[in-house]
């Protein structure tokens, strides 16, 4: 194997073969053929962080393995391992001690909240003139749904009016779009 390291005899940047590792590294400059001692670069440590993890009304307590140097966000995508099972999952509040925090250091963190995105449930609201009908759709995390576009979620056909985002706003504009794990919920009218 071969690094790159100061050489004091060459006074320069070189190339160095390992000779041994043990605690420290023994290189050999490949230039001057000088030997000597540096220390080995730790390696981060893996830790594994209790998350609990939502799936529409049941929740699961999993873990999300994380290098001691990474730093969580709320909104971030990571994989949740539970038991035999892994899937993907967003970040929706973090716990660090005692405190609910939008940003961490993995060492700090004592919870991750989490729901799952792979598979979802959008909710929609499917409104045909005189009443307004409840309809739940499961579909990948991932797929997008667009203002205007003609849908059909429990044998109903219906055309999306708007989108209401977990985040945030209202999107009523002819052809904006979002994906399914991001929707709260979808409001359209019966064909």
């Amino acid at each position: 194997m071969f690094i790159t390291a100061h050489c004091p005899v060459c006074n320069d940047e070189t190339e160095h073969e390992v000779v041994s590792e043990s605690r420290d590294l023994l290189i050999r400059c490949t230039a001057c053929g000088n030997h000597q001692r540096v220390p080995k670069e730790r390696e981060p440590q893996s830790m594994l962080i209790k998350a609990i993890v939502s799936r529409e009304g049941t929740s699961q307590v999993c873990g999300i393995e994380l290098s001691e140097e990474d730093e969580c966000n709320v909104g971030d995508h990571l994989v949740a391992e539970c038991g035999d099972d892994a899937f993907g999952v967003e970040v929706s509040s973090i716990e660090s001690g005692e405190k609910r925090v939008q940003r961490a250091r993995a060492t700090d963190i004592t919870t991750l909240w989490t729901r799952a995105i792979e598979q979802v449930v959008v909710k929609v609201s499917i409104h045909d003139g005189r009443k307004t009908v409840p309809v739940y759709m499961e579909c990948d995390g991932e797929q997008e749904f667009v203002v205007n576009e003609v849908y059909t979620a429990s044998k109903k056909r219906f055309r999306i009016t708007h989108l209401k985002l977990r985040d945030g706003p209202l999107m009523r504009k002819e052809g904006w779009k979002a994906v399914a794990h991001r929707i709260k919920r979808i409001y359209g009218t019966r064909l």
